[in-house]
């Protein structure tokens, strides 16, 4: 996966394939160099809609084509399909908006099965508490007909979320905290200068702490994915990176997919979280404190997946193993969250 995380690559005919948004109604899809062969086909629609083709060999370019007329506030999925058959589905990972930056569809993900992570079921988000009136609107189109919150009752109740009213969406609030601390009240300190609970080992402790005392809250999401639902389903906190993050990595590992691939994942969140640091920073700087001292609680960092990944692995075994051990998830609840979210080679 690129650093801008709109890069997919498989194992398929294609090395390499991306799809880059040049402007509102316009994508280019490229899919690699260096001999490799051109799509014999390429479609457009997506897992509630019927594949269209758009393409075929004669509109094919050298390595990249460009696709225009779309409507930018509707996801585009597009099928490249090789002469052989085999095919690869792929999308913008991320939604952009303009109340939201961490906002992502956790889809396209290979599994070491040979399956792939349906895209369009479910996405990950920092808060959506200032989305525009645009932004709700195209989360309505996105089908989204759930929304589970981990922030704190203080962090919902000083910033609530707005949420499309068509299709309603059931909002579920599970609460996750590090201890006492809660990003309401981590701010007020910060602002104080006091950075001093700020220690090497804070944020990967908190994700430690998030599997063992969370896992009822981490079980209730994978219940609800593995049942009879329709719609797509976000779950979010403040930053989109640490709960959230948590709850991402044992989705997608729980599905199969390899962990250098969860690793990106999680840290896609540093990459569009960027875009936020400057204003944050000046803020920061404002009162008085040197943005440094905080840039780990601003950020996604990568010692925090890996640790994470580690106690799952060697307490548990497996996020699997840990579902079960810790969330009330069965086998029954396993297999029916990989019917749901997972596709076959060439869907």
């Amino acid at each position: 996966m690129g650093s801008d995380g709109e890069s997919m690559s498989h194992a398929f005919d294609f090395a390499e394939a991306t799809v880059k948004r040049l402007d509102p109604d316009r994508v280019e899809i490229c899919w690699g160099s260096g001999g490799s062969p051109s799509p014999a086909a390429i479609y457009m629609g997506g897992w509630r809609n019927p594949w269209v083709k758009v393409a075929g060999p004669e509109q094919m370019g050298d390595g990249c084509i460009t696709i225009d007329g779309l409507d930018p506030d509707v996801p585009a999925y597009f099928k490249l399909v090789a002469a052989n058959g085999s095919c690869l589905v792929m999308a913008e990972r991320r939604v952009r908006l303009e109340g939201a930056v961490n906002f992502r569809d956790i889809g396209g993900y290979p599994t070491t099965d040979g399956r792939f992570v349906r895209w369009g079921r479910v996405f990950r988000s920092d808060g959506l508490s200032r989305l525009k009136q645009k932004d709700v609107e195209r989360l309505g189109r996105l089908g989204l007909s759930y929304v589970f919150d981990f922030r704190t009752p203080a962090e919902a109740a000083a910033a609530p979320n707005r949420l499309p009213e068509t299709p309603p969406v059931k909002y579920i609030h599970l609460p996750v905290s590090h201890g006492e601390f809660d990003f309401v009240e981590a701010l007020k300190r910060i602002k104080t200068g006091d950075t001093s609970w700020l220690t090497p080992d804070f944020m990967v402790d908190g994700y430690v702490a998030n599997l063992e005392y969370y896992g009822k809250t981490w079980g209730r999401v994978v219940r609800h994915l593995a049942g009879e639902t329709e719609g797509a389903t976000v779950f979010h906190c403040t930053g989109g990176k640490d709960r959230t993050g948590t709850c991402a990595a044992l989705i997608l590992l729980a599905l199969g997919v390899p962990e250098e691939k969860v690793i990106a994942d999680h840290q896609l969140s540093n990459t569009y979280i960027a875009e936020l640091l400057p204003q944050i920073n000046e803020m920061i700087a404002a009162c008085g404190v040197d943005p440094e001292a905080i840039s780990p609680y601003l950020m996604a960092p990568r010692e925090c997946i890996l640790a994470l990944i580690d106690r799952l692995n060697s307490q548990y075994g497996s996020a699997a193993a840990y579902l079960q051990a810790k969330a009330g998830v069965d086998e029954d609840i396993l297999h029916g969250l990989k019917r749901n979210l997972l596709d076959p080679e060439c869907p």
